[in-house]
Order: C-alpha cells, then sequence, then structure tokens
C-alpha cells in the first residue's frame, strides 16, 4: 500500500504509543525514525522492514529535512508503506506539518497519527498537572529554540508572560535563562515556581524545581541537559503532593538483565512498573540440542511412560517447536501424568491446553525428588530439559527406584555475539549498574564467560548481585561473586520483589 503514515511515538516511555501508532509500525514496509524514539519499538516491526535513520540534534543532522521528505516521497512512490516515526507528537514542533505538505505537493497519499506529547507526559510524570480547575485555565505551548537564522524571535513574550497561567516551553535547555529573563522582563513575577524535566516518563527522567529567578542556575547545579521539558507556572506547586513516578521504590536504578533475549522482556516489564531502567544483556542463547533422535525417539515413545516432567518454560516451547517441525501437536503428549518445576513451566502448558498433575512447593529439583506425589519406584519417567541441566532431578528419582529417560529439548549457550559489551564493563567498573541479576546458573557462567573475572574482581561494592534462586545463588558464589539479593519465591516475579524490598531496606 503506497501512503505515508506520520506517527507519534509518544514522550519517550514505549508503553505510550497509541494503538494505531503500534499497528502502522507492525505493518510497514519502512519506519523512518528519529533520536527519541525508544529502541524498543522498532523490535515491533516487520523482519523484513527497512529501518531508516534521520535523527537530529544540535551541530548534528544525519538527513536535512528536505532529504527526509525526499525519502518519504522516493518509497512510497515505490509502492511501498511508510512509516514516519517521529517522538512526541507530529504537529508539535515535530515539523511533521511540513512533510505533510510535502507529501501533498508530491500527490503522496498520507495518514496522521497523532501521539502523546512530552509537553503533557513529562509534567504528569513529573507529578504536574497542567491544568488545574481553580488554579490554570490557561495552557500554552512554546518552542524554546527557534530558528537562529530568523531576524528577530517570533515568541511574542509581552502576551504570553501574563497571558497564559501555565507555559511549557520545548527544546529549551540551551535558552533556559534567557527563557526566564524574558518572562520577568516582561512582567511574569521572579517567584513563579518552574520546573525542569529531563527525560520526561522515562527511568533516567530528573526535575529540578526553582522559581524564574533561580532555575537556570538549579539546572546547572543539577547537570541537566537535553532532552528537557520546562513548566512555567503556579501549577508546579503541586507536584509535592502529585510526584508517584519518581517515588517508585526502585526508580533511577539500572538494572542488568542476563536472560535469553526472547525471555528478557518479562523481566524488563516487571522492573520497569517500580520504575527500574532495565539494561537488557543476554548473556545466553537457546538453540537446538545437539541432536533432536532421542528427543524424537521420546515423543513416539511417550504412551510407554508413567510421568512426563519439564523443567523449564524452555523445554515447553522447543518441545512445542519441535512437535510442529516433525508434523506433531500437543496430542502427542498424551498418555503421561504432567509435572513441571515452577508455576511459569506451569503456566506454559496450561495455556497450550495441558493439565499439570504435580508442582512442587519449592521450585528446584531437590523438591521435586522429595515430594513427589506417589511412590516413584518402577515408575517409567520421562525428563525433557536443557542439554547441559544438572543431574540432581534423574539421580534423585532414580534413586527411589525411578525408571528415568532424559532428553534434551535445547541446549544453552553464551552469546558471544552479544552488543555493547566493551560499554557494559566500564558501566560496570564504574557504579552506573545498581543491580546485576542472575535467572539461572547457565547465566552466571555465561556473564563470567563474557565480562572476564578481572571485571567481576574489579566491582563496586555498590553493585548488588540478585539471584532468583539458592542454586542459582551458589553458583555464583562458587564463581567469586557477591551474593546481595535470593528471591524466597523462585521465579521472575519473586526475583523482582526481593529486588525492591531490598530497595527499601537500603533507600
Amino acid at each position: 500500500m503506497a501512503k505515508v503514515f506520520l506517527v507519534g511515538a509518544g514522550p519517550g516511555d514505549p508503553g505510550l504509543i497509541t494503538v494505531r501508532g503500534l499497528e502502522c509500525i507492525r505493518t510497514a514496509d519502512v519506519i523512518v525514525y528519529d533520536r527519541l524514539v525508544d529502541s524498543s519499538l522498532l523490535k515491533e516491526a516487520r523482519s523484513d522492514a527497512e529501518l531508516i535513520y534521520v535523527g537530529k540534534r544540535a551541530g548534528a543532522h544525519t538527513m536535512s529535512q528536505e532529504e527526509i521528505n525526499q525519502v518519504l516521497i522516493d518509497n512510497a512512490r515505490r509502492g511501498l508503506s511508510v512509516v514516519r516515526l517521529k517522538g512526541g507528537d507530529p504537529f508539535i514542533f515535530g515539523r511533521g506539518g511540513e512533510e505533510a505538505l510535502a507529501l501533498a505537493d508530491a500527490g503522496v497519499d498520507f495518514e496522521v497519527v497523532p501521539g502523546v506529547s512530552s509537553a503533557i507526559a513529562a509534567a504528569a510524570y513529573a507529578g504536574i498537572p497542567v491544568t488545574h480547575r481553580g488554579l490554570c485555565t490557561t495552557l500554552g505551548i512554546v518552542a524554546g529554540h527557534e530558528d537562529p537564522s530568523k531576524p528577530q524571535s517570533a515568541v511574542r513574550w509581552d502576551k504570553i508572560a501574563n497571558g497564559l497561567d501555565t507555559i511549557v516551553f520545548l527544546m529549551g535547555a540551551e535558552k533556559l535563562g534567557q527563557i526566564a529573563s524574558e518572562l520577568v522582563a516582561n512582567g511574569r513575577d521572579a517567584d513563579t515556581p518552574v520546573a525542569v524535566i529531563e527525560w520526561g516518563t522515562l527511568p533516567r527522567q530528573k526535575t529540578v524545581v526553582g522559581t524564574l529567578a533561580n532555575i537556570a542556575e538549579n539546572v546547572r547545579a543539577a547537570g541537566l541537559n537535553p532532552p528537557v521539558v520546562i513548566v512555567v507556572g503556579e501549577i508546579v506547586r503541586l507536584r509535592e503532593k502529585l510526584r508517584w513516578f519518581d517515588t517508585k521504590p526502585l526508580f533511577g536504578k539500572k538494572i542488568l538483565v542476563t536472560r535469553s533475549e526472547d525471555q528478557a522482556e518479562k523481566l524488563s516489564e516487571a522492573l520497569r512498573y517500580h520504575g527500574a531502567e532495565p539494561i537488557e544483556f543476554p548473556v545466553i542463547r537457546i538453540e537446538p540440542p545437539s541432536s533432536f533422535a532421542p528427543l524424537d525417539t521420546a515423543i513416539e515413545r511417550m504412551c510407554s511412560y508413567d510421568w512426563l516432567l519439564f523443567t523449564s518454560v524452555n523445554g515447553v516451547s522447543e518441545t512445542i517447536k519441535r512437535l510442529a517441525a516433525i508434523g506433531r501437536d500437543v496430542r502427542a503428549l498424551a498418555g503421561p501424568k504432567i509435572g513441571a518445576i515452577g508455576p511459569a513451566t506451569a503456566q506454559a502448558l496450561s495455556q497450550l491446553g495441558i493439565r499439570v498433575d504435580y508442582v512442587p512447593r519449592r521450585f528446584v529439583a531437590e523438591a521435586f525428588c522429595d515430594d513427589f506425589p506417589e511412590d516413584p519406584a518402577k515408575k517409567r519417567i520421562l525428563i525433557i530439559r536443557a542439554e547441559e541441566a544438572r543431574n540432581v532431578l534423574p539421580e534423585g528419582l532414580a534413586a527411589r527406584g525411578a525408571v528415568v529417560s532424559v532428553v534434551a529439548a535445547y541446549k544453552t549457550e553464551v552469546n558471544f555475539a552479544v552488543e555493547r559489551l566493551g560499554e557494559l564493563c566500564k558501566q560496570l567498573e564504574g557504579s552506573e549498574i545498581d543491580v546485576v541479576t542472575f535467572t539461572s546458573s547457565s547465566t552466571v557462567s555465561a556473564f563470567l564467560d563474557l565480562v572476564g573475572s578481572q571485571t567481576v574482581a574489579r566491582l563496586p561494592d555498590s553493585v548488588k548481585i540478585a539471584c532468583i534462586g539458592p542454586v542459582t545463588a551458589s553458583t555464583a558464589r562458587e564463581y567469586g561473586l557477591n551474593v546481595h539479593i535470593v528471591a524466597q519465591e523462585y521465579t521472575v516475579d519473586g526475583l523482582v520483589a526481593a529486588i525492591v524490598e531490598d530497595a527499601k531496606r537500603n533507600p
């Protein structure tokens, strides 16, 4: 479909993209995107979509506006669906109007998908409603940075200084002092409250409050840098009561997520909910086992087993993939009773319509053996797991008389293709990472393989190690890591809860 969609990506938090905007991203042939677009939104694109970066920052433009316009026109004329993905809203200082005019002049069909503007969202995340009954009924959004080639400012300072209850300035970081001076010179009280919000709606958000008289100095002292949103007006006084985002227990903490790429999002999402900034660094990747022959044979003989045990979500998902590859489905697992270590594994099976007969009270192999719901003697038990997993479960069941078969549905390997390794090591050694999370022993060993023992030896005391359970914690200690946090419930939710509790005890 030859069409250009001018899509507002929102203020920064990828969760604030509109439903229509996300739909456009997922179906586009080409995505032309800006600097402030969250990278997670680009992951929603089709695998064959072309991504074109046209980001701009002061003094460094990847393309001129005219060149960007031409990219949109040329790709649409090729019969492609093009998304022009812009931070905030395309028609609020986003030059979306210029792009729409260029498309209209070229006879190219287009659609505008509004986005949540940082002018409103950054203030909201700082606890500042830009309007409030009885306090603010007029609102203005002003460009804080104008075209330097213009002979004079287009801002009517004499009109806006006292003509608006709340004034929001975008792109005004470098002109903050001048903005404050112009407002005071044109009659606004120097004691008028001002808030400057850096990286609004993101976990790295910082907010500095002052008055027109001192805000520029306050911001310099705090070291804030673009992008910032400046809010001027009595409405700023409500922040002390209405703060909600930067009071979350993990707000501002950078937490390393070492899970494989396809599993990282659940942990990252839970950490974001509590205000953290998750940094995904997948140290392992899930690969096919050395041979599928044992798994295929076990599937063919499924009816001969009394129990089928899954030790992880990966074991479930990889088994289902294998069933599809050999032309089978979940009906091939019929016959034996089903056991699962951990609620996440049980849930994965339940979502496939498979009833789980047994989940141990503690989500480790030792508990599975000790609390097995029936006498395992002479029972034929099939365990589907990773190729390199511990042997505690099969050995424990065999010691109780079970006839145990173990087959691999997958193997974990060190992700040597991981990006930003050097940058991460510097962040770790420089105390820029607050917590490193491990969700399995394999993530611990892979982490050490990647960052090296020297980096681990130089870890500052401020960097905390958090493990999903005692087995993972034991592995971490064997590698010389000082473990600070161990989840009481050996799940992702339990791990996050333990990190939150530690943050509350040690603010």
